[in-house]
C-alpha cells in the first residue's frame, strides 16, 4: 500500500465489515501489483494503431503494473519491440499469453478469436463499434464474465467524450491534408494547391458539419490559405466554430438549393456530419455530385456512420479511393488510423490515467460507482449486459448498473 493507513491489522481482517456490507465487499480486492496488462497485436488490416505507447508503459510500470506486449504490436505505429522492452514491458510471442492478462487493452474491437483465447473474469478496454457488434460477441463476453469497457463511450465528469473528441480533431486535420494530396494529383485530381499563390486563386473547400471534425478541418484549411464554405443546421455550432477560429466565416444552414450551388464550384467537399444514433443523413445526392467539377475531391469522414454522400462507398487502405462522375471519393473509415503514431499517443494519453485510477482504487466497483462517465463506457460487467440499447437490439437480459453496484454481485 505504501503507508500504514491503508493496512488492515490481522485481527481486524476477520472482524472488520462483518455488519457492513459495503466494507465486506471492498475487502475482497485485487492488489495492483498483481494486475497485468496485455497489449495484443492488432491483426486487422485497417488498424495501424497500438493501444498504449512506450511512454505510457513507463508510467504504469511506476504504479506497479506488469505489462505484457505482443511482439510487433507497435510496429505499424513506428514503435519497436525494443522501445517497449526499454520501457519495462515484457515482450511475448504468444498471443494467448497476452490475452490472458487481467486487463486487456486494444486499439480495435476484440474478435471472437480473441474471446476464445481469453480465460475470463478480466477487464477489456477497447472500441465497441456498435454498428458491427454481434449477439454472439456480447454473449461470449457475458459467458466469460468479462468486464468490457468501450473507449468511445467513456465520458468525463462534464459529459464530453475525450477519446471521440481527440480522434475527431485528428480526423478533421488529416481530411484536409489528404484532400490536398488527392487534389494535387494531376492524373485523378485537378493538379492544384489548396492555398492560392500570387495571381492564382485558392482552392474552394466546402465543409459539411460544424462539430469537432469540421472545426479542425476549418482551422487546417485556413492555415493552407483555402477558401471555405461551412454548412450546418445547428447555428450554435456555427457560432462556436467562428468563436474558436476567431474570425467571421462564410457559413450557412443546410439549404439544398444553396448547397448544390456551392458544390458546383467546389474543389473539395468534406463530409463531417455526426449522428448521435443511427445513420448519418445523406445531404449530397448523386445528382449534386454529378454536377461537381471533374477532378474535385470528396472526403467522407462520416462513412463510419454510413456517409453523408449518396455516392459514398466504404473503401480501405489498399484501395482508398474511387472515381464516380469524375469526382475522386475517399471513404476510408477510422481515418485517424492513417496517422497511427499520433493517434496512438493521443488515445494512450487518455487511457493511461483511467488505468492508474483502477489500480489506485484497488476496486473496480468503487471506481465505477464514483465515476458516472466511466460507468457510461461499461457495457458488460461480470456476466451481466449493462447496456440497454444492446439488450433491446439482441433481446438479451439487461441488468441496471445501479442495481449491480448497490447489491454487490
Amino acid at each position: 500500500m505504501g503507508n500504514d493507513q491503508g493496512k488492515i491489522a490481522f485481527s481486524d481482517f476477520f472482524t472488520k465489515g462483518q455488519y457492513e456490507i459495503l466494507e465486506e465487499r471492498l475487502a475482497v480486492q485485487t492488489n495492483k501489483s498483481s494486475l497485468t496488462i496485455g497489449i495484443p497485436n492488432e491483426i486487422c488490416n485497417t488498424e495501424k494503431r497500438v493501444a498504449l505507447v512506450p511512454n505510457s508503459i513507463r508510467s504504469l510500470i511506476g504504479y506497479g503494473y506488469e505489462i505484457v506486449v505482443e511482439s510487433g504490436a507497435g510496429q505499424e505505429a513506428n514503435f519497436a519491440d525494443k522501445d517497449y522492452a526499454d520501457a519495462g514491458a515484457k515482450i511475448s510471442y504468444s498471443r494467448k499469453e497476452v490475452l490472458g492478462a487481467s486487463m486487456v487493452i486494444k486499439a480495435s474491437p476484440a474478435t471472437m478469436d480473441d474471446l476464445a483465447d481469453m480465460p475470463g473474469s478480466q477487464i477489456l478496454i477497447s472500441p465497441l463499434h456498435i454498428p458491427k457488434v454481434s449477439k454472439e460477441y456480447i454473449e461470449g463476453l457475458c459467458k466469460k464474465k468479462i468486464t468490457a469497457m468501450a473507449m468511445e463511450y467513456m465520458q468525463t465528469d462534464k459529459g464530453s467524450f475525450p477519446i471521440v473528441r481527440i480522434l475527431s480533431e485528428i480526423a478533421g486535420m488529416f481530411a484536409i491534408i489528404k484532400a490536398g494530396e488527392l487534389l494535387s494529383n494531376p492524373k485523378t485530381g485537378r493538379g492544384i494547391l489548396l492555398g492560392g499563390v500570387s495571381g492564382v486563386p485558392p482552392a474552394k473547400i466546402v465543409v459539411l458539419g460544424a462539430g469537432v471534425v469540421g472545426e479542425y478541418a476549418t482551422k487546417t484549411a485556413l492555415g493552407f490559405g483555402a477558401s471555405l464554405r461551412i454548412f450546418d443546421n445547428d447555428i450554435n455550432k456555427i457560432m462556436r466554430l467562428q468563436s474558436a477560429v476567431g474570425r467571421q466565416l462564410h457559413t450557412s444552414s443546410i439549404n439544398p438549393v444553396y448547397l448544390a450551388y456551392q458544390l458546383m464550384s467546389a474543389d473539395v467537399v468534406i463530409g463531417a456530419m455526426h449522428s448521435k444514433s443511427g445513420r448519418t443523413p445523406i445531404l449530397v445526392t448523386e445528382e449534386m455530385v454529378s454536377r461537381m467539377k471533374e477532378g474535385s475531391v470528396i472526403i467522407d469522414v462520416s462513412i463510419d456512420q454510413g456517409g453523408c454522400f449518396e455516392t459514398s462507398e466504404i473503401t480501405n487502405l489498399e484501395h482508398p479511393t474511387f472515381v464516380k462522375h469524375g469526382v475522386v471519393h475517399y471513404c476510408v473509415p477510422n481515418i485517424a488510423s492513417q496517422v497511427s503514431r499520433t493517434s496512438s499517443t493521443a488515445v494512450s494519453n487518455i487511457i493511461t490515467p483511467i488505468i492508474v485510477n483502477i489500480g489506485e482504487s484497488h476496486n473496480l466497483e468503487q471506481l465505477l460507482f464514483q465515476s458516472t462517465g466511466l460507468r457510461n463506457g461499461c457495457y458488460t460487467y461480470k456476466g451481466h449486459l449493462t447496456n440497454e440499447y444492446l439488450a433491446k437490439r439482441f433481446d438479451i437480459k439487461y441488468t441496471d448498473f445501479d442495481l449491480i453496484l448497490t447489491s454487490g454481485f
